[in-house]
This record gives C-alpha cells, sequence and structure tokens, in this order.
C-alpha cells in the first residue's frame, strides 16, 4: 500500500488525512524536502495560496515539490494545492506568488469571491461516479474558490460549473475572444486530471463523500504498481445520501 503525503505548511491537512483514515490509507505530514523522499503521491490541501507559498519558500520546498512533479508521481491539489499546480495564476495579489506548475492550465485565483462568498453546489460527475461508483453529482465546496479559465488539449475535464456572463466580465483577466463568444453565460472548469497531476477547486475532504480520495488513492497505487483492487484500498463503508457530516449553511452560487 502506497504512503501518501499531505503537505502540512498550512490550510486543511488534517482534514486530508482524516480522509485517507477512513479509506484505510495512510496519510503522513510533509514540511521539509527530504521528507517527499519517503512517499509515493503528495495532496496539496487547501488554505491561504499566499502563505503556503510563502512557507514554501521558506523551507526551500519549492524545488523539491517542482522535481516530485517532474518525476511524475501522482499529485492532487486541492483550492489552494490548485493554485500551486498551474502553469499559470491570474488574480494575485501585487507581486503575484511562486507556482510549482506542471499542470497546464490557467487559474484565477478567486474567481468566484471572497470569503463571504462562498458556497456550496452539486456537480455533476461522470468520470468519478464511473470510477467509484455512487452517484453522479458530487456537493462541491467552494470557499474563495479558484476556477480554472484555461485548460491544455492533453487535460481532462472533469467538473465544470456554470456562471452568469456578468461574471466572465468581472474577471479582468478572463481570455478576450471567450468574452466575445460567450453569450448568456458559460461555464468554469473545477476538476481536471493530466497524467498523474489531479486538481480540483473545492474541497472534498470536508464532506463524508471519499470517493475523490478513493480516486487518487488509485492513481497512487497504479503508479507504484499496485493493482488498485477493493482489496487493496479497504474502504470503510459510506452512505454518503443518510451519513453525510452536517453541511455548513452556505448558498448557492448564482
Amino acid at each position: 500500500m502506497a504512503v501518501v503525503g499531505v503537505l502540512a505548511l498550512q490550510g486543511s491537512f488534517n482534514e486530508h488525512i482524516a480522509a485517507l483514515r477512513r479509506l484505510g490509507v495512510k496519510g503522513v505530514e510533509i514540511r521539509k524536502p527530504e521528507q517527499l523522499q519517503s512517499v509515493s503521491s503528495l495532496i496539496i490541501p487547501g488554505g491561504e495560496s499566499t502563505t503556503m507559498a510563502k512557507l514554501a519558500e521558506y523551507h526551500n520546498l519549492f524545488p523539491a515539490l517542482r522535481e516530485f512533479v517532474e518525476m511524475g508521481k501522482p499529485v492532487w491539489g486541492t483550492c489552494a494545492g490548485l493554485i500551486f499546480l498551474a502553469n499559470k495564476a491570474t488574480g494575485q495579489k501585487t507581486g503575484g506568488q511562486k507556482l510549482v506548475g506542471g499542470l497546464d492550465c490557467t487559474v484565477h485565483r478567486n474567481f468566484f469571491g471572497s470569503q463571504i462568498q462562498s458556497f456550496e453546489a452539486d456537480l455533476p460527475v461522470p468520470e468519478l461516479a464511473s470510477k467509484e461508483g455512487g452517484p453522479e453529482t458530487f456537493r462541491g465546496i467552494f470557499i474563495r474558490a479558484p476556477a480554472i479559465l484555461e485548460a491544455g488539449p492533453e487535460v481532462q475535464v472533469l467538473a465544470d460549473y456554470p456562471v452568469p456572463f456578468n461574471k466572465f466580465l468581472d474577471s479582468d483577466s478572463f481570455i478576450e475572444d471567450k468574452k466575445e463568444n460567450a453569450e448568456e453565460g458559460g461555464k468554469v472548469i473545477v476538476a481536471v486530471r493530466q497524467g498523474n497531476i489531479l486538481g480540483t477547486a473545492f474541497h472534498p475532504e470536508l464532506t463524508a463523500d471519499t470517493r475523490w480520495h478513493s480516486y487518487f488513492i488509485k492513481m497512487s497505487n497504479a503508479n507504484v504498481g499496485e493493482e488498485a483492487s477493493s482489496s487493496s484500498l479497504v474502504p470503510a463503508e459510506v452512505d454518503i445520501t443518510s451519513n453525510q457530516q452536517p453541511r455548513s449553511d452556505l448558498p448557492i452560487f448564482q
């Protein structure tokens, strides 16, 4: 069984480790470059991306993180972690921030707005449902969430979300030709996969639905030559319709 590292500089790393534990998988906290040598895959959690970047730079983690990605090891970024993995990020604070890169996409850092504009939404996830079973939708929790505005040809879109046209216009970094071609509205991408890189703009670790974690574990197992079967995962039985953790009272984005 592969050991999954979770970058533990700031943000929801404890929640990711708890989700892995519910699936019978060991997650270990990563804070130093040398610790990456002991894991076969890595989760970069949600949090405050600028703070995480400053802490990563302080601990000299960027060279090791980039090497980890370049080696083709499975990496999953959620929310701020997605920003880290993007080749290009817009909507950043003055001076920007360092990125790990590797994911051929352009991410808008705070596309959906501030903390008070956080929301929940049921996302159609046909690929996830096909591989992991369960409902055809996933309850995404978006907290100061980014969105992917452009994705390269090798990037597989796993989930998107409709937004009104004026939201595109408010995003000064949105691609001009897409503004011109959009009519009443459009969609932004909120979950992708490119080879061994997985990215979600929302927070699966804050729900009782562990299908995204199971999906990533199978990516990890396949990478180290293990057969990703139900016997290797030993997941806990979770009824995501009746045993889900209480939802926070967040509005649906409109």
